[in-house]
């Protein structure tokens, strides 16, 4: 399933870096049991009594192969494991926290934590109680210094029925808003090759006129005709994966004319067979073609790779330089649903990034370089 990343810039190799992990950005994917520490899984199996398979233990990080429906069911019951690990409004609190806390160490100023309340509301009374602790916590936390601001997107399931996606799209609705600790966005995840993605038009009619993001999985599982379809049936402001739209010219022009952001997760892509090798996720194909792209992490529990990675992959596999890859930390942020505030304030601290020299060209006070005066290098800093 090669697509080929494309030859690096001239000059990307071997040149000094600014690190990622300070690049000012917003997270616009991530899943709420997805987004857990490995030792916080660990923490809940043992206060609960429960057991955990070797993959979240001895052998971390899994892999899988999702290129029939045996590599996906691995997967998703590996997911449903750690899911079933959150029991209650302590852990589920916790999730929120820490996530927004690695977020925010890694640059992050705006996250959108996607979650389907369903999963959690036998242990707190309900999906409305499972949403509220969840805005709840997102809104205290985004109070921390350091933290990522965080915002939520309610997902439903295409393996449940549609009309529970018309029930969530209402609860999400009443709760919509533009700030950190409300819900900015609607989505639909699992596995895309299960339900009518036209089926859950309805649903997500009912967030548009809330004023909610439309923001579905497509073209991750299955090729352009996947991404095709969402664009007539939902009209979605972003695609959660939608690399695959590489595979018809027309439907990526589409893609790129009608502004949808594409929630690229690299490490996700190739821990589940949708390409072989990092080299072959189509980011600059995609880049190319003029598409809006947003780096995400997808699930860091289960794919062992956090955001920075993703920015990491991004500069050493596609060849990035520091300039791209801060037009890709701008995309996300424009593709974000984050108040003009944090939007502004992120602009200032990518534009700052850009102005700092990168490590290798740091020299001791006193060092004199040809060319230049002491402390210096003699050139100018990118950007």
């Amino acid at each position: 399933m090669s697509q080929g990343a494309g030859a690096p810039p001239p000059g990307a190799e071997g040149a000094a870096s600014r690190p990622v992990g300070t690049l000012p950005k917003a997270h616009l994917h991530l899943h709420f049991t997805g987004s857990m520490r490995v030792e916080t899984v660990r923490d809940m199996a043992r206060e609960h009594g429960l057991r955990l398979p070797a993959t979240l233990t001895t052998d971390y990080p899994p892999l899988f192969d999702a290129s029939d429906q045996r590599g996906w069911f691995r997967f998703q019951r590996l997911y449903d494991v750690a899911r079933g690990c959150v029991r209650g409004e302590a852990d589920m609190r916790r999730i929120v926290r820490e996530a927004a806390i690695d977020d925010g160490a890694e640059g992050s100023h705006w996250l959108e934590l996607q979650v389907d309340p369903t999963s959690y509301a036998p242990f707190v009374g309900g999906i409305t109680p499972a949403l509220e602790i969840v805005l709840d916590e997102a809104a205290a936390v985004s109070r921390v210094p350091g933290a990522a601001q965080v915002a939520v997107v309610v997902a439903a399931s295409r393996m449940r029925h549609p009309l529970e996606a018309r029930t969530l799209a209402r609860l999400a609705a009443r709760y919509a808003g533009e700030d950190a600790g409300t819900v900015v966005g609607f989505g639909l995840s699992n596995d895309e090759r299960r339900g009518d993605t036209e089926e859950f038009a309805a649903a997500f009619g009912i967030a548009r006129r809330a004023g909610l993001a439309s923001v579905p999985h497509a073209g991750e599982l299955l090729g352009a005709d996947a991404v095709a379809a969402t664009l007539d049936a939902t009209t979605p402001d972003r695609l959660g994966h939608g690399v695959r739209a590489v595979e018809d010219p027309r439907v990526l022009d589409r893609v790129v004319a009608a502004g949808v952001a594409l929630e690229v997760c690299p490490g996700s892509n190739v821990s589940l067979g949708v390409y072989d090798v990092p080299e072959d996720v189509p980011l600059r194909r995609l880049l190319s073609a003029g598409a809006v792209v947003a780096l995400g992490a997808d699930d860091p529990l289960i794919f062992g790779s956090r955001l920075a990675e993703q920015y990491e992959t991004a500069r050493t596999v596609h060849g990035l330089s520091d300039v791209e890859l801060a037009g890709l930390a701008r995309s996300s942020l424009a593709a974000s649903r984050a108040p003009e505030a944090v939007r502004a304030a992120a602009e200032r601290d990518i534009a700052a990034w850009l102005g700092r020299r990168p490590a290798a060209e740091v020299v001791s006070p006193g060092a004199r370089r040809p060319g230049g005066t002491p402390g210096t290098t003699g050139a100018t800093p990118l950007g």
